[in-house]
């Protein structure tokens, strides 16, 4: 989301002055860095990619700022937008924004549990914990995120949360201290709980890791594809976001074989991936959703346009955050 603010920054590198019939070059300075290009080309699939316009929408919520992470607790759905330092409240009965909550810019993902919704933030340096029905903070722990991209998770009573320098933190919701912790290698800084373990995506060294919350160990190593950062888990599997290639790794959590690596054709930085409704939907700028099919391991619908970066699945429904447009749109499963 998948950076969490992340602005695109366009330079000029070359100056192009024309007089009469001739052309005079600016020289780039010999320590800039050439600006990397990102192609997105999407799914070469006939009949998969759509346009934008022809994705049918539920309800749209205005978020001002820059709206990105997302998390389902009992009764909403909870938004982050770092850029005005907001923690929005989306209602999904009435369509309608709720509550709005200042937090120093929140970052790294959101987690539901325990009645509360729990917030890293990377203007303060912490992990918060926010009451769901009063939006009042609870708790302030001293956890600072390991990455703007990183993430959180709930399992076997905890909360998860990935901090300087590539540690994992277990928090105990009782009280709202560390009790824990796992030295994972360096940028793996992304957590899911199935099955019973954390799985973590390892950017930096193309890897899916398994650590057992009973031992406080890695219990297993898988080589996915390149880049991976967001994770997701459903049908018996643990499925990375490849931010190399823009392909999807699919991961069996009992066997800890890869079972697909799928072409979805979105790499470069941001997006994010979410399961529900017998599928995968991944988030990207210039494609905000593709839908894979855990049934075939295939991208089935495919959306180009303008939107996207954050995705997440709940109340039946596909939330899509639109960093870009300030808005997040409630999406049906059943596209036509």
């Amino acid at each position: 989301m998948r950076k969490r603010f992340r602005v695109t920054i366009l330079m000029d590198l070359v100056a192009i002055f024309a007089f009469g019939s001739h052309l005079v070059v600016a020289q780039q300075p010999s320590n800039v860095a050439p600006v990397k290009t990102v192609v997105r080309a999407g799914v070469s699939v006939s009949g998969v990619v759509r346009p934008l316009s022809e994705l049918a929408k539920q309800a749209v919520y205005p978020v001002e700022g820059s709206p990105d992470w997302s998390v389902m607790a009992k009764d909403a759905v909870w938004v982050s937008s770092a850029r005005v330092n907001h923690l929005v409240q989306l209602m999904p009965a009435t369509g309608n924004v709720g509550m709005i909550v200042t937090i120093q810019r929140p970052c790294s993902g959101l987690a539901y549990g325990f009645g509360s919704v729990w917030v890293p933030s990377c203007g303060g340096h912490m992990l918060v914990r926010m009451d769901e029905q009063t939006g009042k903070v609870t708790a302030e722990i001293a956890v600072d995120p390991a990455n703007s991209e990183g993430g959180i998770t709930v399992g076997d009573g905890s909360i998860w949360m990935v901090a300087k320098p590539s540690t994992l933190m277990r928090i105990d919701p009782t009280t709202n201290t560390i009790v824990g912790s796992v030295v994972l290698p360096s940028e793996t800084e992304n957590p899911a709980f199935g099955d019973g373990f954390i799985w973590l995506s390892s950017f930096g060294h193309d890897e899916l890791l398994k650590v057992d919350p009973k031992t406080m160990a890695v219990a297993g190593r898988v080589a996915v594809g390149p880049k991976p950062r967001f994770l997701t888990v459903g049908a018996g599997s643990v499925w990375t976001l490849n931010q190399g290639d823009g392909s999807i790794t699919r991961v069996d959590m009992a066997t800890g074989k890869v079972m697909a690596t799928i072409a979805c054709g979105i790499p470069g930085e941001g997006g994010e991936i979410t399961f529900g409704a017998g599928s995968v939907w991944a988030a990207m700028f210039d494609f905000p959703l593709t839908q894979v099919d855990a049934a075939s391991n295939l991208p089935v619908r495919q959306w180009k346009g303008q939107g996207g970066d954050g995705v997440r699945f709940g109340f039946g429904s596909v939330w899509l955050s639109n960093l870009r447009q300030a808005s997040v749109w409630q999406i049906s499963p059943e596209q036509k």
